[in-house]
């Protein structure tokens, strides 16, 4: 891989860092506030709102200028955001603004790829981005975990600076602060994203224009026979992976005792195993096979179900591994096969744009039912098997359907170099 590769990813790792370690910051700032529980789901819907309204826009943006100026743009809004929060705006709202920046830098995060790598790369570099990424959400989540915890915070407290009255006095904040940090070392990276050489045209400033524009690209994945099974596989698990991190809270806490803190942990073992997955994925799956792992969706549905058996943590931390490595097999060769579809069809930013729209809607929906079953008291156990089940038969239903497409004529062709 070059080298600016690795700058990518640097970026990329410190601001997803920061977000995760901001969500845990912001459940912690709710539950100071004594806010009902169905409001903790809340945060992770503002935060992807974003992705959904913005989303005929910001790939436009992303296709206009420099892959790295976008990046750099996006996380100044997720630290104005940030900042936000730790002058007291209420989560939602604050946590809602970072989402902002992170659905504008999303295309240009994985947009870079098609530009700056050859395709026999792809598989790889998504690999070692999800691989990353799934890192940051563990260190991420971890540092978000001990920050808040009444240790570490109690220690950052007592810190004080001669002469200067920070108002900072609560777990939370502390927390925050430093997670700002975090955003800004990001921000450092962006600067230095290589220009990948490719002429970026201005954007329309027709709105109009631009959803039509944005429907017509819409239209143009859902219909291409890979690239429809591929955006129905990663739209399934990004809903999925996001309730199943609420689930995951939740579930600790009445299965295991844990609190806020300690839940953090298992949510961290949980994305291990899907970087140790994805990881698997980069070294054996070549992408014109990409379609062979589906039936490890169906796997995974169907395991998550037997977390409603564990009482011990040992248990505990077994299953959450399984269900993160087979997550992690499954989606980094089809988010690779749809970054090559979609490149192919409409360019790297409006793909990733129609990616990250119906992905994220998915988190909206699945976040709002999540939600709705909290606020009318159902057991964590029964939402938890209403979710395997949901998550096993829809990736049936996606399986059926690439079935189907190979019956009436032949797919697009995906190349068959074995450079990966």
């Amino acid at each position: 891989m070059p080298f600016g590769f690795f700058i990518i990813m640097a970026a990329q790792f410190f601001s997803s860092l920061a977000d995760n370690a901001l969500l845990v910051a912001a459940i912690a700032t709710l539950v100071m506030l004594d806010s009902p529980a169905w409001l903790t789901p809340m945060l992770k819907l503002f935060f992807t709102i974003s992705y959904v309204v913005l989303a005929p826009f910001v790939g436009a943006f992303a296709d206009a200028l420099p892959k790295g100026k976008v990046m750099f743009i996006s996380n100044t809004i997720k630290v104005v955001g940030c900042s936000m929060m730790l002058f007291g705006v209420h989560p939602l709202i604050a946590y809602g603004v970072v989402g902002l920046g992170a659905a504008a830098y999303s295309p240009a995060k994985y947009g870079i790829l098609t530009e700056y790598l050859p395709h026999h790369k792809l598989v790889v570099a998504n690999g070692w981005i999800e691989g990353l990424t799934v890192g940051s959400i563990i260190l991420g989540t971890l540092l978000g975990g001990a920050l808040i915890s009444e240790k570490v915070s109690s220690t950052l407290l007592t810190i004080d600076i001669p002469h200067f009255e920070t108002g900072i006095d609560t777990a939370p904040e502390i927390a925050i602060t430093l997670i700002i940090a975090f955003y800004i070392i990001a921000a450092v990276f962006n600067l230095y994203v290589p220009n990948t050489g490719v002429d970026h045209k201005p954007a329309h400033k027709n709105p109009v224009y631009l959803v039509t524009d944005f429907v017509h690209c819409l239209r143009l994945l859902w219909s291409d026979k890979l690239g429809q099974i591929s955006l129905a596989t990663t739209t399934l698990f990004w809903g999925a992976g996001a309730t199943l991190q609420f689930i995951v809270l939740k579930w600790a806490e009445v299965a295991l005792g844990y609190t806020l803190s300690q839940s953090t942990v298992m949510q961290g073992i949980t994305a291990v195993g899907i970087a140790a997955g994805a990881i698997l994925a980069a070294r054996i799956v070549p992408l014109h096979r990409a379609v062979n792992v589906l039936p490890v969706g169906i796997a995974m549905g169907l395991i998550t179900i037997s977390m409603i058996f564990v009482r011990d943590v040992y248990s505990a931390m077994l299953i959450m591994t399984v269900i993160g490595a087979l997550a992690g097999f499954f989606v980094v060769p089809m988010n690779a096969l749809l970054q090559h579809r979609g490149h192919i069809l409409m360019g790297a930013g409006h793909s990733i744009a129609v990616q990250n729209f119906n992905e994220n809607l998915s988190i909206l929906t699945m976040l709002g039912v999540y939600s709705l079953l909290i606020k009318f008291n159902f057991s964590i156990y029964t939402v938890i098997v209403l979710f395997g089940l949901f998550v096993a038969v829809s990736m049936t239903l996606v399986r059926e359907r690439h079935n189907e497409n190979l019956r009436t004529g032949p797919l697009p062709h995906i190349p068959s170099d074995q450079k990966h």
